[in-house]
């Protein structure tokens, strides 16, 4: 039988058919998750549980179990504390080099010694508050006579935060907090960066699969060579397809292919991993519809799918969802109404 990519995503995304009560439970399968947008980073974890819960998802952030900060790519990422070492060590050193190349573009250059001196009294802001907001760490700079743009202050947080110096604080309605790491997250002894490499891929595919070399290259942020690397760790437990031209992955050991039922309607957040986890995204996503759901430039929108291919777009903060659809293959009132009284209820809930 031809292999079901749409299906298959659905249910090890956690789409359909979710296996998970605990919001952390969802984010250690997941390994990573896109979380730009601070309100709906909680809709995207949320929907992959058993029954979305606003404040169980506020309990596992503020507790540490589930920690937001700049990893991948540069950009925002919700993580387990389990694998919050694991991810740091593997990351951030790519990630780093990242942030200084857009630093550079941005013509803004901070010596190491500004930047040990600003860290440090970041950290100890933290520690003292114990979740310091932006404006907090303003202050605690004044006070030591040391003022910069708001543009400049980001990177130094950024730096901090990829140091493992600073981690999510208290989760708050509209506005970022930052905690001290050492007192969120447990230490764990340095992993073996094979191994490390060989957990991360493993936890990508599980979560992403069917997915392509070139989808795990542009998630991750690793060099292509580390990314082959990680498959190969896998060993007999990954295999390969050839569908429509293309080579996918899945693992052999951990692939749900049954569950998914036809007739579901999805309201899913923007930056979620059901687009952002992959290069392309055209299997569920049809390419003359593609500047309804993101741009070039990196913003992505709040999007419907129907049986799993994005057909609309939808409005999280009204209230009512607005619901658009630019394609024809959704007339199920029913199930619009269904997905918006559940989002409600989550949101409601917070």
């Amino acid at each position: 039988m031809p292999m079901n990519p749409i299906a298959i995503r659905l249910l090890n995304q956690q789409l359909a058919a979710p296996q998970f009560a605990d919001p952390a439970a969802v984010v250690g399968h997941m390994g990573a998750m896109q979380a730009q947008e601070y309100r709906m980073m909680r809709w995207a974890v949320a929907m992959r549980t058993c029954h979305p819960s606003a404040g169980a998802f506020k309990q596992a952030f503020d507790s540490g179990r589930i920690i937001r900060l700049h990893l991948m790519r540069g950009t925002w990422q919700l993580i387990s504390a389990e694998d919050y070492w694991m991810l740091i060590g593997l990351c951030a050193p790519k990630a780093i080099a990242v942030t200084k190349g857009w630093m550079s573009s941005n013509k803004i250059s901070i010596p190491d010694e500004e930047l040990m001196h600003v860290r440090d009294i970041l950290a100890q802001t933290a520690a003292d508050l114990g979740s310091a907001t932006k404006e907090d760490f303003v202050r605690a700079l004044a006070e030591k006579d040391i003022r910069m743009g708001d543009h400049r202050l980001s990177y130094h947080i950024r730096m901090a935060e990829m140091s493992g110096t600073l981690c999510s604080g208290e989760l708050l309605p509209m506005k970022a907090t930052y905690a001290l790491t050492a007192n969120k997250v447990k230490p764990m002894e340095r992993m073996d960066r094979d191994e490390a490499l060989m957990r991360f891929t493993r936890k990508y595919f599980q979560s992403h699969q069917p997915a392509t070399l070139e989808d795990f290259v542009w998630w991750s942020g690793l060099n292509i060579s580390d990314c082959r690397r990680g498959i190969a760790l896998q060993g007999d437990s990954i295999a390969m397809e050839r569908w429509r031209g293309r080579d996918f992955y899945l693992l052999t050991d951990n692939c749900r292919t049954r569950g998914f039922r036809r007739g579901k309607l999805l309201l899913i957040p923007p930056y979620d991993e059901y687009l952002i986890g992959y290069k392309s995204r055209s299997i569920v996503l049809p390419p003359e519809h593609r500047h309804r759901a993101h741009n070039n430039s990196g913003f992505f929108q709040p999007i419907i799918a129907y049986d799993g291919t994005i057909c609309g777009n939808w409005a999280p903060f009204k209230d009512d969802s607005q619901a658009h659809f630019f394609s024809g293959i959704c007339d199920n009132t029913d199930e619009l109404a269904k997905a918006w009284q559940k989002y409600k209820a989550f949101r409601d809930d917070g």
